[in-house]
């Protein structure tokens, strides 16, 4: 009698033992998928993209003031978001003009964003040049995004105005700097599919 109530604890302590791993394995592994689903720090993780945000001034003369904002979210030509420009020399010649996104690539800490103008509005001045209407044109926008370093290029760069369209994205060097502002990328690429023979 004795060894068959040793017995039965023993067998007891090991299904015990049994069960409770194989529950922690379980729970484990439900763990980590639901860790894998929400993503890092239990933020829900929702498809990734690539994104470019920000606003600044650009460095330039007294009385040269330039503006540019962006918010594009999405790869290529699927990409969304709007954009917002405007230029003003002295109290008389200036305007803006904003619009919609139409494409997004990044790379690395570089994006290049272009968009549809669907609202300007630029005063004329003597001896300033003449804007015109933008509506419709497509300009674009390229992003360095270097910590407090940041710069900005546009695809009117060589022609000094924004005049001519250009293919999506489609942009210049990012050579102006920035006095104030700042512009956040968000690198993604979609997975590459494996070369076919």
């Amino acid at each position: 009698m004795p060894r068959i109530r040793l017995r039965r604890p023993l067998v007891a302590a090991a299904t015990v033992l049994a069960v409770g791993t194989a529950t922690v394995l379980t729970l484990g592994d439900t763990g980590a998928a639901t860790a894998a689903e929400t993503g890092a720090h239990g933020v829900p993780h929702i498809v990734d993209e690539p994104m470019l945000k920000g606003s600044a001034k650009l460095k330039r003369g007294s009385g040269d003031n330039a503006y540019f904002s962006v918010d594009a979210h999405g790869f290529a030509d699927k990409a969304h978001g709007t954009f917002y420009v405007s230029h003003h020399i002295g109290p008389e010649w200036g305007g803006y003009f904003k619009g919609h996104i139409d494409c997004l690539l990044t790379g690395g800490p570089v994006a290049v964003v272009t968009g549809v103008v669907s609202e300007s509005h630029f005063k004329d001045a003597p001896g300033m040049p003449h804007v015109g209407d933008l509506k419709g044109k497509r300009f674009g926008f390229t992003v360095l995004d270097d910590g407090k370093k940041d710069r900005l290029g546009y695809s009117w760069a060589i022609d000094g105005l924004p005049k001519k369209s250009v293919g999506k994205c489609e942009s210049s060097a990012p050579f102006e700097t920035l006095e104030k502002g700042d512009y956040t990328v968000h690198h993604w690429m979609p997975p590459r599919e494996p070369a076919k023979r």
